[in-house]
């Protein structure tokens, strides 16, 4: 097994955190400058052009294809769009009561295509979408909870067996039938956040016993390291099918929501924050990594003791996971590794053509595999400290998202700049002009190589709220207040908790196991009409 052994300094500090208590998240008194206005006004005509183009060429349908002027039911037909954008029109636009009329009608009982529901994008987009709306209107649109109410009515069904505690990841809404498969955990473990919003307002407390359960399964398993688990699981028998460990897609967003939901919630289990606060741990002195060319800070992945020097777009929410994290923990280790993830993140826009980053990119380091560059990559390389593998960008957010709570967190400026470049590159290079919207790029680094046809539902929900409220007055929606779902939607959070964990590094009993599965079909990670990426290592290893 590859073993790294971190600088001394974050083994002292992280090892002497003690019980003690949070800190605010946010700087105090924190202000923008005046320059602000004008950026926040560039990504407020970004969304509003965007919209535009979207209801003229496919409204009522998931998502806008800007290039080809058509559209793409590939979330049930259930106006994808249009729900998880209603979040941001509240902050930003008039087009709230549109979309609140139309997602009023829409019967959530049945799919509009003839495609199984996922119980992970369903749950963040159209019910985190929908009470993230409600919250952020006043509580006044009660139709929105009973819409949410109405899909997870539906998904509870994923639950096939009485004893099942992981649920499968699709399910046919036609007969409440699932599709008994492989589940990731990142799907399985990324529904508390959502489905206990909806216990909160309609009393029902199996939303909350069935969505926190699985989550209580998965980090009860034995797994390589403390807090952090294997990609795939098997809802029959609640075991691993394999030993990659990752930050990316597969896992992100089970390890995300263990912290946050510690926040949400303010639950007195420790289990959730001494599960987080485990998986940093055993992050920093596994996979933790200091590129050759650089000195850039990169959380590789693991993979049955082979250390693979890989990252992702996706993957790249860490730090600002972990700046949250680390404040709600009062432990400024974790705090300053998440500014120096959110570094490498970032360079990863600044050294290409466009001013964007790609989908998935390798580095170098002293010890750790990858697949070998070839000389264009080589030369990328010694100059930026990672080369390209996945070259398109296809509106995700994870970047900028971390950028808006290193600003939040430290209020150094340089984080409005890269927000602001990210909006020029934006407007310069995605704009479709059949429609008049804007679109992903098959190649950050060379423009010319064209645009993906596709405007995503998160480009609304996630991309445009986080540079909006970047530039936006830093008490409004304020981080020691709200608490964002994986897609960016916005939740009310309870008056912070004096301590959030126990202190106490946790680790599962028991021996790791995993098993192979020749009999259930494994899933795709983070579907989409373009880029579906497998299970596993990203380039192969």
């Amino acid at each position: 097994m590859v073993k790294f052994s971190p600088p001394s300094r974050w083994i002292v500090i992280l090892c002497s955190f003690s019980y003690s208590l949070a800190g605010p998240v946010q700087i105090p008194n924190l202000k923008v400058p005046a320059s602000a206005a004008a950026n926040q006004q560039a990504v407020k005509d970004i969304f509003l052009q965007s919209y535009s183009a979207y209801s003229e060429f496919a409204f009522g349908h998931d998502s806008l294809l800007p290039v080809s002027k058509g559209f793409v039911d590939d979330r049930n037909g259930w106006g994808a769009t249009i729900a998880d954008a209603m979040g941001t029109m509240v902050c930003l636009s008039d087009l709230f009561e549109q979309a609140l009329d139309f997602v009023s009608k829409v019967d959530f009982s049945q799919s509009n295509t003839p495609s199984s529901v996922s119980l992970f994008e369903t749950s963040i987009r159209y019910v985190g979408g929908m009470i993230s709306a409600y919250e952020l209107s006043g509580k006044q649109h009660q139709i929105l909870v009973q819409q949410a109410q109405q899909l997870v009515d539906k998904m509870v069904f994923a639950w096939a067996d009485p004893n099942q505690t992981i649920p499968f990841g699709e399910i046919f809404f036609a007969n409440n039938s699932p599709i008994v498969a492989v589940n990731n955990v990142a799907e399985a473990g990324t529904l508390d956040v959502e489905w206990s919003r909806v216990t909160l307002y309609t009393g029902n407390q199996l939303y909350t016993n069935l969505s926190e359960g699985s989550v209580r399964t998965i980090a009860n398993l034995p797994s390589p390291f403390p807090g952090l688990p294997p990609q795939l699981v098997d809802p029959t028998d609640d075991m691993f099918v394999d030993a990659f460990l990752t930050w990316g897609g597969g896992t992100d967003s089970y390890l995300e929501y263990l912290i946050k939901y510690a926040r949400i919630t303010n639950t007195d289990d420790n289990l959730f924050a001494d599960t987080w606060h485990a998986a940093v741990d055993s992050s920093i002195k596994e996979l933790l990594r200091t590129s050759t060319i650089g000195d850039h800070t990169y959380l590789a992945d693991w993979n049955a003791g082979e250390i693979l020097l890989e990252g992702s777009h996706l993957a790249c929410f860490h730090g600002g996971n972990w700046i949250l994290g680390g404040k709600l923990l009062n432990n400024q280790t974790i705090v300053d590794i998440g500014l120096e993830l959110v570094e490498a993140c970032w360079n990863t826009y600044a050294s290409t053509e466009t001013g964007i980053g790609p989908e998935t990119f390798s580095f170098m380091a002293p010890d750790g595999d990858f697949t070998q560059p070839d000389a264009q990559q080589l030369a990328f390389n010694s100059e930026h400290g990672f080369w390209i593998t996945t070259s398109d960008y296809i509106q995700r957010p994870e970047v900028l998202e971390s950028n808006f709570y290193a600003w939040r967190a430290t209020g150094d400026t340089k984080y409005l700049d890269r927000a602001a470049s990210a909006v020029e590159s934006f407007r310069k290079f995605l704009v479709a002009n059949e429609t008049n919207g804007f679109a992903g790029l098959n190649d950050v680094n060379d423009f010319t190589a064209g645009l993906e046809d596709d405007t995503e539902s998160f480009w609304f929900a996630e991309v445009l709220k986080y540079l909006f409220l970047t530039f936006d007055d830093p008490e409004n929606i304020s981080l020691d207040n709200f608490v964002f779902n994986t897609e960016g939607q916005v939740f009310e959070a309870p008056p912070a908790k004096a301590v959030y964990g126990s202190g106490t590094l946790i680790a599962a009993s028991g021996q790791f196991h995993t098993k192979t599965s020749d009999a259930l079909p494994l899933p795709v990670i983070s579907p989409d009409p373009l880029v579906t990426i497998k299970p596993g290592p990203m380039n192969g290893q």
